[in-house]
């Protein structure tokens, strides 16, 4: 097991002098707190005895058929039954690498992907094949090619895991003819799809994507959560699964954390029922655009000739490009003690690649902030032109004295 390089730079990123452009926390100041007060209240007061009591593993039957409701949205057509509600969908993503992934095994994976799933891939000793994306997701020849290759080599591929909605952390959208592809070549090599989905639904226009799910119910595990569109601090998330996935997934649940927290469960529950969650949906959607469109437009005035950068349709995050010779995880330091933050690109792959890139997030921070937060790093980054000019590629800089911390990031 390793740090993620996103946890670890939250010590000097919640500095209040720094602006953080790294961790994607969802900004939670949008929701209706004194609604979800009463919520809480109404929770304690009527279903008390059944809220702080234990609960099945599988998750309450009702907060299941809800979450059949918001799936629903992207084409997904459920049964409660095959729902098992997880402790947000990062143990959801952790129980199938326990059930499926043997030590030596192959996950296939977009390169870049999210660092998490990296981190509990390698717990499980599975070795990560990345598979190249560009501006419209995933490459499907390079996927096909992928697969070719492993098996040809003997290799055993558990799944080919995406996150093809707003990706984490490119921002890229994988496009609907390239989703078709995608399941026709697995469907091929016999190789299940994990989808890990957080962002689907906070897209800034149109209708939310046709999840891949939609149209491979046996063939696609689903990850979904609720805290991108109500609040990461529920911890509530879930995974939509073949039954007889789903069934090992209960008893791998159960073995975890025996149940999950009833209570939180009945509030989320409740909140589905009573409060018009779809408008928060959008509501949320139009305060992440506003930020993105703040950062794009400061990177577009701003960054220095040669970087480059993706243009997020939806989602948390931007993925920008460094100038040939710059190397932003050696580039950090010096970009802290310009009190400013961003996580480097090497975080998201496998094999140390990554090193012209970063994650820019635009979720947490007002338009102002970001903007002033590239304002700084473009400060930065020209400086650092200016010495690979000077001195040729050097990977290392000296940081003044300053610490920041190593990085290897969610």
């Amino acid at each position: 097991m390793v740090a993620s390089e996103v946890r670890a730079l939250f010590a000097v990123a919640s500095r209040p002098e720094v602006v953080s452009l790294a961790g994607g926390m969802p900004n939670v100041s949008a929701l209706p707190l004194e609604e979800l007060g009463d919520l809480v209240s109404r929770v304690v007061t009527e279903q008390g005895a059944t809220a702080l009591q234990y609960g099945s593993a599988q998750g309450d039957p009702a907060l299941r058929e809800h979450i059949c409701d918001v799936m629903s949205l992207e084409g997904i057509d459920a049964s409660a039954d095959d729902v098992i509600v997880t402790v947000g969908s990062q143990q959801a993503l952790d129980l199938i690498t326990r059930v499926f992934v043997d030590p030596g095994d192959v996950v296939v994976a977009e390169a870049p992907t999210y660092v998490t799933a990296l981190n509990t891939f390698a717990a499980f000793q599975a070795e990560v094949a990345h598979v190249t994306m560009d501006d419209e997701g995933v490459i499907p020849e390079a996927l096909e090619e992928t697969l070719g290759r492993l098996r040809a080599e003997g290799r055993r591929v558990k799944f080919f895991y995406t996150v093809p909605t707003f990706q984490n952390p490119a921002g890229v959208t994988l496009t609907p003819e390239r989703r078709r592809r995608v399941l026709e070549i697995c469907e091929r090599f016999g190789v299940l799809i994990l989808e890990d989905n957080p962002y689907g639904l906070l897209g800034f226009d149109g209708e939310p994507m046709r999840a891949l799910r939609a149209d491979a119910p046996d063939r696609v595990i689903y990850l979904g959560s609720f805290s991108k569109i109500l609040s990461p601090g529920f911890r509530m998330g879930w995974a939509l699964a073949p039954s007889a996935v789903r069934a090992k997934l209960v008893l791998a649940a159960e073995s975890a954390m025996l149940s999950h927290s009833t209570f939180n469960q009945l509030v989320v529950g409740q909140y589905l029922s009573t409060h018009p969650w779809r408008e928060q949906i959008k509501t949320f959607g139009a305060m992440y655009r506003g930020r993105c469109e703040a950062m794009l437009g400061a990177l577009d005035g701003l960054m220095p000739e040669g970087c480059s950068w993706t243009k997020p349709a939806g989602g948390f995050f931007v993925w920008l490009t460094l100038p040939e010779g710059l190397d932003s995880k050696a580039m950090l330091p010096l970009a802290v003690n310009e009190r400013v933050a961003y996580v480097p690109g090497t975080g998201f792959y496998a094999n140390e690649e990554g090193r012209r890139n970063m994650r820019l997030s635009f979720c947490y921070p007002t338009p102002e902030q970001i903007r002033e937060g590239v304002r700084r790093l473009s400060g930065v980054i020209e400086r650092e032109i200016a010495l690979r000019d000077t001195f040729g590629d050097v990977t290392t800089r000296p940081t003044d004295g300053t610490d920041a911390p190593s990085p290897d990031v969610p």
